[in-house]
Parts: structure tokens; C-alpha cells; sequence
């Protein structure tokens, strides 16, 4: 497995049930980073809460809720986040780019928490020059 791309499943969340309000739920993807590369190339430090891009094929619009489970290298918890589609890399994207989205922490305190978290995890490396798929 190339290590740039992390784990994602997911899908949807719960279907809405017949006669109630057409409002989607937002779509819940398991991201799961086995490597620190990986996580790294996925990083997006210059969001003032953090974010993260997801490799999807999926279309998402701008400001769409998205529910991520998000399990980084060597830890067995899982961190919930509720973020919102900050950007979107379409399909066939110049430079070769992954297709897929940039989800936004939201401004909380465990957002802040798991952008300190990440940052521990990926150490001196944050401030490589090595390409992402991010901004």
C-alpha cells in the first residue's frame, strides 16, 4: 500500500426516512493513518483549527458537513470530527493530485486537541519541504 494514501471507508450515514425533512445527514468516513508519511502528506497545518484532505471519489460541495473517525499511527483511539468541506480536488487535477476533499477542523477544544495530537505524531517533519496532497 502506498503509504501517501490513508485507509478510508465509509459512506453515507443513516438513511433519511420517507416523509421527513429531505435534509442529508452528513457522511461519515473512517480514516485510519498507518503511517506517519501518510498522515503527513494529508496534514493541512495552515487551517487555524487543522484539517485533514480525504481521498474520496465522492462528490462533496463547499461547506458540506462530513463526519470523520479519524485513527492515527501507533494509537488505538479514535477521534471524532465533525468538519466541514474546506476545498475540493476533482478528478484528473493538475500535478497528478489525488482526487478528493479538504475537510476543516471545527473551532472547538478537541479539534484543538487532535491538531496538537497530529503535530506531536508528525514532529519535525511538519515543517518538511516533501509535497502533500494539501494546499
Amino acid at each position: 500500500m502506498n503509504d501517501r494514501v490513508p485507509t478510508r471507508t465509509g459512506g453515507l450515514g443513516p438513511p433519511v426516512s420517507a416523509g421527513t425533512a429531505a435534509q442529508a445527514r452528513p457522511s461519515v468516513i473512517q480514516l485510519v493513518f498507518r503511517e506517519k508519511g501518510a498522515l503527513y502528506a494529508a496534514y493541512i497545518p495552515i487551517f487555524t483549527d487543522g484539517g485533514l484532505f480525504v481521498p474520496t471519489t465522492r462528490e462533496y460541495r463547499l461547506g458540506e458537513d462530513i463526519y470523520l473517525l479519524l485513527s492515527l499511527p501507533d494509537d488505538p483511539q479514535r477521534f471524532p470530527v465533525a468538519g466541514k468541506v474546506a476545498w475540493l480536488t476533482p478528478a484528473n487535477a493538475s500535478g497528478g493530485r489525488t482526487q478528493g476533499v479538504g475537510v476543516r477542523f471545527p473551532n472547538d477544544d478537541k479539534s484543538r486537541q487532535l491538531k496538537i495530537k497530529i503535530e506531536e505524531v508528525l514532529g519535525t517533519s511538519i515543517s518538511s519541504a516533501k509535497p502533500t496532497q494539501t494546499l
